[in-house]
C-alpha cells in the first residue's frame, strides 16, 4: 500500500509541475517586435538591468524632431551575452552606442537589439534576443 501511495504523490507532483509549466512560458520575439520596422539609434547609454531572462539597455537618443527620448533596448539572456562575449560591466551610463534592431510593435519607444555598437572603439556587439531571426 505504502508503494501505491508513493507513486500516487510521485504523479501528483509531476502533473503539478507540467500545470506550472505554461507559468514560465517565453514570448515570442514577433509577438513584441515587428522585424519589418527596424531601427537603428546613435545615443548615450543611461542604464543597464543586467537580468533575467533578457538584459535591457536604456539610451538617450534623438528623434526626428530633435527631441531626447529615452529608450528601452531587449538584448539576450545575460548567460548568453556572456558566452558572446559581453561582460556585465562592459557598458556603463554614458557610454555613447549605436543600437540596430526592431522596434517594439505598440509603438512604444522599446526595440529589440540586432547589434550594439561602441562609438569610441567601433566594436560591434551581438547578443540579441532575436539572433538568427530574419530582420
Amino acid at each position: 500500500m505504502n508503494v501505491m501511495r508513493m507513486l500516487f504523490a510521485a504523479f501528483a507532483l509531476a502533473a503539478l509541475m507540467f500545470a506550472a509549466a505554461p507559468g514560465y512560458a517565453h514570448h515570442s520575439f514577433a509577438a513584441e517586435f515587428d522585424a519589418d520596422k527596424p531601427i537603428k539609434l546613435v545615443g548615450t547609454v543611461t542604464k543597464v538591468e543586467w537580468t533575467n531572462p533578457h538584459a535591457w539597455i536604456y539610451i538617450d537618443a534623438m528623434d526626428e524632431s530633435g527631441k531626447i527620448v529615452n529608450w528601452a533596448w531587449e538584448l539576450g539572456s545575460p548567460t548568453s551575452l556572456v558566452r558572446l562575449g559581453w561582460t556585465r560591466n562592459l557598458l556603463k551610463a554614458g557610454t555613447s552606442v549605436t543600437f540596430e534592431g526592431s522596434r517594439a510593435r505598440d509603438g512604444t519607444s522599446t526595440a529589440n537589439a540586432r547589434s550594439v555598437t561602441l562609438n569610441s572603439t567601433g566594436q560591434k556587439l551581438l547578443g540579441a534576443s532575436s539572433q538568427g531571426k530574419t530582420q
